[in-house]
């Protein structure tokens, strides 16, 4: 199997890298704050095991990874979701599976509310809901860099939430602090979606766990269109 094969798209001007390996149903992987498509998918060996019967292509958001770094707001938040559907659109896919880790899950999470007719299923990864006027938005907007504030941006309200009609599966280390701040509230709104947790595993090595890239692959499977 070929290794990733690195390129670059216009997303309104900011020129956005993905890296793309495989063939047959599109997976789209989505990274966490500070992290990157290399960083988050291709060296825990994700990017690798999925693309064995999948189309996989993992995105670094503008200001990370080998992406452009704009110093404008606009660039981030909100328009990280539209970047996502860019980047379908660029390569001529309907519809995908979404799969984002962290700020990423957050990132997916808002897409499948706003544009459900591109996803096939989704998975959060270390993440679940960060709720609409929650004290965990009001601290995102007050934190130092643009792309974390940004974060503050993908907020969804109950109702959103519950509207969600894809297949959403959340797989969180079993030690994470995530679990308490934002998969129980998700799960509080969201008690049909099932939670798995991984064994032994934190927030930030939750990703080299072979159980995480187990649990993804089944949940893929299951979800395969018809």
């Amino acid at each position: 199997m070929a290794a990733a094969e690195s390129q670059f798209f216009d997303a309104k001007g900011v020129k956005v890298h993905y890296l793309i390996e495989g063939t047959g149903e599109p997976v789209v992987l989505i990274h966490g704050l500070d992290s990157s498509a290399r960083m988050n998918w291709q060296m825990p060996g994700t990017i690798d095991a999925l693309a064995r019967d999948h189309q996989v292509i993992a995105i670094d958001l503008p200001g990370y990874g080998e992406s452009d770094k704009p110093d404008d707001p606009a660039a981030y938040g909100e328009q990280w979701i539209d970047d996502v559907i860019l980047l379908l659109d660029h390569l001529n896919i309907r519809k995908a599976h979404v799969v984002g880790y962290s700020m990423g899950g957050m990132i997916a999470l808002k897409l499948f509310a706003e544009h459900p007719e591109r996803v096939i299923s989704g998975t959060l990864g270390g993440a679940g809901w960060l709720r609409e006027d929650s004290i965990l938005q009001k601290i995102w907007t007050h934190t130092r860099s643009l792309g974390s504030r940004s974060i503050s941006e993908l907020a969804l309200t109950a109702d959103q939430l519950k509207a969600i009609r894809i297949p959403v599966e959340i797989l969180v280390g079993d030690r994470d602090p995530m679990k308490k701040l934002y998969v129980e509230p998700l799960e509080s709104v969201r008690s049909d979606w099932r939670v798995i947790e991984i064994e032994g595993a934190g927030h930030l090595n939750c990703i080299v766990k072979k159980q995480f890239i187990d649990e993804i692959e089944k949940w893929l499977d299951m979800n395969r269109q018809k």
